[in-house]
């Protein structure tokens, strides 16, 4: 299989195999109207398997759910057919818009147009909980 490089864009590597399309969710990135190559369970010494999400011109992505959502992922981005860049994502204090609230006594579950919110609770366990009635956030 071949998949050429990027020319400008970012690089999500290290994704854990078989999360690529719910990283692409969480991330609001829509398949159809963005071009993308998606490389799901390639081979990794340290993972195993890997998948590796690549974006071409795509600049302005909000990666506040990457540290969520794949804590181990890189982000690389690359300009002019290389990688200036390399980022390890880090778990947001907050989290606004990416997850929902799955209490049915939440505010926001009654009240149209409230944006979801949550704060993060415990990093070690990764844990976030609602800013309304700080029910605890499942992936």
């Amino acid at each position: 299989m071949e998949v050429t490089s990027i020319t400008n864009g970012i690089i999500i590597d290290h994704v854990d195999a078989g999360t690529a399309l719910t990283v692409l969710h969480y991330l609001k990135v829509d398949p159809a109207t963005t071009k993308l190559a998606l490389i799901m369970n390639a081979s990794s010494h340290a993972l195993g398997a890997k998948d590796i999400i690549k974006l071409e011109d795509v600049e302005d992505l909000s990666l506040d759910a990457l540290g969520f959502i794949a804590p181990r992922a890189t982000v690389n981005i690359v300009r002019g057919g290389k990688i200036v860049e390399k980022a390890k994502p880090e778990l947001p204090q907050h989290l606004v818009g990416i997850i929902s609230c799955k209490n049915p006594r939440c505010v926001t579950t009654s009240e149209t147009g409230l944006e979801q919110r949550f704060y993060l609770a415990n990093a070690e366990r990764r844990e976030y909980r609602c800013d309304y009635c700080d029910e605890e956030a499942k992936r």
